[in-house]
């Protein structure tokens, strides 16, 4: 269970700060809910208690584990699926699971590709929903704003291209 104060990630949206925790009722039914602050794109979205643990919430990683991820983020030969569709299966089914590690992979190969040769409309929503949610969870781990997260990737990958 969580409190308020602690921060997760919420797969496909991205990683934030429990602000409040709430009754609604929706349709007659009263529940409680925990209101998530994400801050990419500043949202907040209402989170089922009873349903958390089928939603694949999990708590941030810790800050020492940001130099792996930052490691994987490194352009390097990495092999990509040629086929598109499959990639793209395997691609949506790492930002579904949510994992950090997972999500920075996608990231790193889709960023790869779309510079190579360009990505389909798929790809490029699938492109900037790992961006999003890397830049989510980097920003709540390390406590920076997000577009001081987004410029120190953009470094990243232009100090890894020249």
């Amino acid at each position: 269970m969580f409190e308020i104060g602690d921060k997760i990630v919420y797969p496909m949206h991205g990683a934030g700060v429990i602000v409040e925790k709430t009754l609604k009722t929706i349709l007659g039914v009263e529940k409680e809910y925990y209101i998530l602050s994400i801050p990419v794109g500043e949202i907040k979205i209402s989170v089922p208690i009873d349903k958390i643990n089928d939603m694949g919430i999990r708590t941030i990683v810790d800050e020492s584990e940001i130099e792996d991820i930052l490691s994987t983020l490194k352009l390097e030969d990495v092999e990509i699926n040629s086929n598109w569709n499959a990639r793209y299966r395997e691609n949506l089914e790492k930002l579904r699971l949510g994992e950090l590690k997972g999500i920075a992979e996608v990231f790193r190969d889709l960023y790869t590709l779309d510079l190579d040769r360009g990505l389909s409309m798929a790809e490029k929503k699938l492109l900037h929903s790992s961006k999003k949610m890397l830049i989510s969870e980097l920003s709540v781990v390390e406590g920076k704003k997000v577009a001081e997260v987004e410029k120190n990737l953009e470094n990243l990958f232009k100090n890894e291209n020249k």
